[in-house]
């Protein structure tokens, strides 16, 4: 008698769940995609997709103010869906982190700039991603490895605060971008390969990097229709190959070398007694495992790996740091807070050697401030990488495709009129209103510069740091000034990040 009250009981619940299961299945298959324009086949895909980011925000404002604040484009192969609004935001990537922490599938041309998704930026949500992001966030981002560079950042500061002041001595107006550019380009080079690299070097690198960066969106169109593209624009494919070949060239002998140095240290050969000891991400990659496939790195996937470790620290770093700066120009009065703020803290140390040391950055909260708001108002990405779902979900009652992306517009969360009061002004003291503001939006998301939830950037400390320690010492040094005749033109153009359209000017004082 009791078994068969089981065995009943076993088949109701499992047809119950079988129901269960079909019905959500059902659900999600007969709720629609979040609306948009009109979709035509081929020719809709044809025409979004020759389209930049930039190009496309105007568009989506519309669509946004016309359909609410969820709505879909169809951009090549696969539907696009983007969000603007913060709490949907929030709901996605941090009450349902795990659902939407997925990366769409590589298409043709990322597939080869990506190593077939053997980086974490693109890396599918598994083994092999959160091994990459552990091993970033345990060898190179812990607090104690940070510090270890702490020499570095200043022989960094040094060599940029010399460069401006040659520059400022000789011309009333200094073009900074490409200093700044430079300088994080030198910074990162070493925390990357543990060298202090000839300065020729450092300029193949940055040339190897930027070519890929700043072709990338001419390179999108190579995804749609890979067959017929390899034929039509077999040019283009061949530029790509070239540069990725460039890049190898430049980057894998670098690679080796440091190979070939650990396995003295391990053999216990004297190395150059000028040196840098230190542990770079390079070396973190060497020795690295893959739990999934059971085998090292490629040459080919540490050299995807490099280039992602120093896109994410170079580019998007000078980007903020100039836009920053320009803010502190059009707004000298912001720029003599932060000064006074700074010499409170300080005192006056007048002489060659001004600095303000990493220690110090603790207690400038105004600094803070001023790099939190330059990154609300000027994000340097405007769409957080796309975002994918492992299946169907229903979502605010739309489905999302499990082979569509989900883009969150992030310049548009920071810019929110509910939010923030007169969002399009600089005014830094709203952080000092805000103590303790949380920049990774757990709680709430209000802004996302880093993006949110378990694929926020893992670099946004670092980031913040670096932020904090070139600001404080650039305004510390120079007064920095609109030069005679000239202004601070704030108005856009996307690059590999969105930069100024007019690059920053300046005229350059010693502070002494």
């Amino acid at each position: 008698m009791e078994a068969w009250f089981i065995i009943v009981v076993s088949l109701c619940v499992c047809v119950l769940i079988r129901g269960i299961f079909f019905s959500l299945h059902t659900k999600a298959k007969t709720f629609p995609t979040p609306p948009g324009p009109l979709n035509i086949p081929f020719i809709s895909s044809l025409l979004w997709i020759r389209k930049s980011f930039a190009e496309l925000e105007p568009i989506l404002r519309a669509l946004l103010a016309k359909h609410g604040p969820i709505v879909t484009l169809h951009i090549g192969p696969r539907p696009a869906i983007f969000i603007a609004d913060r709490a949907l935001a929030h709901q996605a990537l941090i009450q349902n982190g795990v659902v939407f922490s997925d990366r769409p599938k590589a298409l043709a041309a990322s597939k080869i700039l990506s190593s077939n998704q053997h980086n974490i930026s693109s890396a599918a949500y598994g083994a092999t991603w959160r091994t990459l992001r552990r091993n970033l966030t345990s060898e190179m981002l812990h607090p104690s490895r940070a510090r270890s560079f702490s020499g570095i950042r200043k022989w960094v500061l040094d060599t940029l605060l010399t460069r401006l002041k040659s520059e400022s001595e000789t011309s009333h107006s200094v073009r900074v971008v490409d200093h700044f550019q430079y300088a994080m380009f030198c910074l990162l080079v070493f925390m990357c390969f543990g060298e202090r690299l000839h300065d020729d070097i450092v300029r193949d690198i940055e040339r190897v990097q930027r070519q890929l960066l700043l072709g990338f969106s001419r390179f999108n169109v190579l995804n749609f229709w890979p067959s017929v593209t390899r034929f039509l624009l077999r040019k283009r494919w061949e530029e790509l190959m070239r540069f990725r070949k460039e890049q190898e060239d430049v980057l894998v002998p670098l690679i080796r070398a440091r190979k070939e140095k650990n396995l003295k240290q391990e053999n216990g050969l004297k190395l150059n007694p000028n040196d840098d000891v230190v542990v770079s991400y390079v070396d973190t990659l060497l020795d690295l495992e893959l739990p999934e496939e059971k085998r090292k790195l490629s040459e080919d996937e540490i050299v995807t790996l490099c280039n992602e470790f120093l896109n994410a620290g170079t580019d998007t770093t000078s980007t903020a740091l100039q836009w920053i700066m320009a803010n502190l120009v059009k707004y000298p009065h912001v720029q003599e807070k932060l000064v006074e703020e700074i010499t409170r803290v300080l005192g006056e140390k007048v002489g060659e050697k001004r600095e303000v040391k990493e220690e110090d950055l603790q207690k400038l909260p105004y600094l803070k401030a001023v790099i939190l708001e330059g990154l609300r108002r000027h994000p340097p990405g405007h769409f957080v990488l796309p975002h994918a779902v492992s299946e169907d979900v229903v979502f605010n009652d739309y489905l999302v495709p499990k082979n569509g992306t989900v883009n969150f517009m992030v310049a548009e969360m920071g810019w929110d009129p509910k939010v923030w009061e007169d969002p399009m002004a600089f005014k830094p003291e709203r952080f000092l209103n805000d103590e303790g503001f949380d920049i990774t939006g757990s709680k709430e998301i209000k802004m996302m510069p880093f993006g949110a939830g378990r694929r926020i950037c893992p670099g946004y400390t670092l980031a913040l740091l670096h932020l904090e320690y070139f600001v404080a010492n650039l305004v510390w040094n120079f007064e920095w000034k609109i030069p005679e005749g000239g202004d601070v033109d704030l108005s856009e153009k996307q690059e590999f990040t969105m930069v100024m359209k007019n690059a920053l000017q300046v005229h350059l004082s010693p502070r002494i």
